[in-house]
This record gives structure tokens, sequence and C-alpha cells, in this order.
């Protein structure tokens, strides 16, 4: 779950926090997003999916300033070892990524997990 200061500003419409994350060694990162539950953004999640990334995970909660906040995470496999991704999808990848993002007006840093963010 991404960590919300609040909701009352959120980074485009319906969306409260975008993070794109990899487990080591970071090489096949995940798209983590919080977004409205009331009115989810179908055109970012759509965009998102248009990649070719498919939610694997949602998770609905309730912030603690009330508004209700559905976590999910979406997911592209690769055509390396464990459906991981090689450096060429990574590259053409993070690279979509940012160009469809930034048609939503998002900027996302891709990171690479610490070991006890990963494997908790």
């Amino acid at each position: 779950m991404l960590f919300l200061k609040s909701t009352s500003a959120p980074v485009a419409p319906g969306v409260f926090a975008v993070d794109i994350a990899a487990k080591p060694p970071g090489k096949t990162f995940m798209v983590y997003a919080a977004v409205d539950a009331a009115d989810p953004p179908s055109g970012f999640i759509g965009a998102v999916e248009g990649l070719g990334f498919k939610q694997v995970f949602t998770k609905p909660y309730t912030h603690h300033d009330g508004r209700k906040v559905v976590d999910i995470h979406f997911q592209k496999p690769g055509t390396d070892i464990f459906e991981g991704w090689t450096a060429a999808e990574k590259e053409s990848n993070l690279q979509q990524l940012g160009e469809v993002l930034a048609g939503f007006n998002i900027t996302v840093a891709p990171r690479v997990m610490s070991l006890a963010e990963a494997f908790r």
C-alpha cells in the first residue's frame, strides 16, 4: 500500500499516488497506484493496461481522512527467466510508462525497493 499523507491533492484526477518500483535486483518493475474508489480514473487505468500491464492486486481501504481509496498493483510479464524483463524490455517499458504518465502530468522516478520493503 502506498503511503498517502492526504487525499486532498491528487497527482492527477482520481489518482492520489503512483510508484514505479522493482524488487531487487531491479530488472522488472511494477506500477503501484492509489486511486479514488468512488470515481476510479478509467482513463489512467486503461492507459497503463494499454501498455500490457495487468492488475494483479486491488485492495480498497478508507484513508484516515475518510476518503475511500483503491490500491492497485500492475505487472507486465517479460521474456526473461521467471517472466522477468530483459534489459531491452526494461528500457522500453520504463520509457513507455514515462510517456503515458506524462500525459496525465504525472512524473515518477523508477526505483529499486530495499530488501526490507520488497520482502515483507
